[in-house]
C-alpha cells in the first residue's frame, strides 16, 4: 500500500509530465507550421498548438488547487501562456483571413 506522500508525489509526477507534453507538442506543432503544405495545414498545426496552450492552462490551475505550485509561480506561468495563446489566436484568425 502506498503512503500519502507517495500518492502525492505520483500525482505531482503526473501533472507536471501532462504540464510538460502540452508545452512540448505547442512547439512541435509551430515547428511543423513552418513547414506546412497548404494553408489549410497551416490552420491545423496553429489550431492544435493553440489548444494545447489552452490546455497548459488548466493544468497550471489544477497544480495549483493542488497545492503543487504555489499561487505566485502558477499567475506567472498563466500570464505567459496568455500572451502565447492571444499571439496564437492572432495567427489563427491572420491564417484564415488570407
Amino acid at each position: 500500500m502506498q503512503t500519502a506522500k507517495e500518492l502525492a508525489g505520483r500525482r505531482q509526477y503526473e501533472l507536471a509530465s501532462q504540464l510538460i507534453r502540452n508545452g512540448t507538442s505547442v512547439g512541435a506543432n509551430l515547428a511543423e507550421a513552418g513547414y506546412a503544405q497548404s494553408r489549410a495545414d497551416l490552420l491545423t498545426k496553429l489550431s492544435i498548438a493553440l489548444k494545447e496552450a489552452a490546455e497548459i492552462r488548466y493544468w497550471l490551475k489544477l497544480l495549483t488547487e493542488t497545492g503543487d505550485i504555489s499561487a505566485v509561480v502558477s499567475a506567472s506561468l498563466i500570464q505567459q501562456a496568455d500572451k502565447i495563446i492571444r499571439i496564437l489566436t492572432a495567427s489563427v484568425k491572420t491564417a484564415k483571413r488570407d
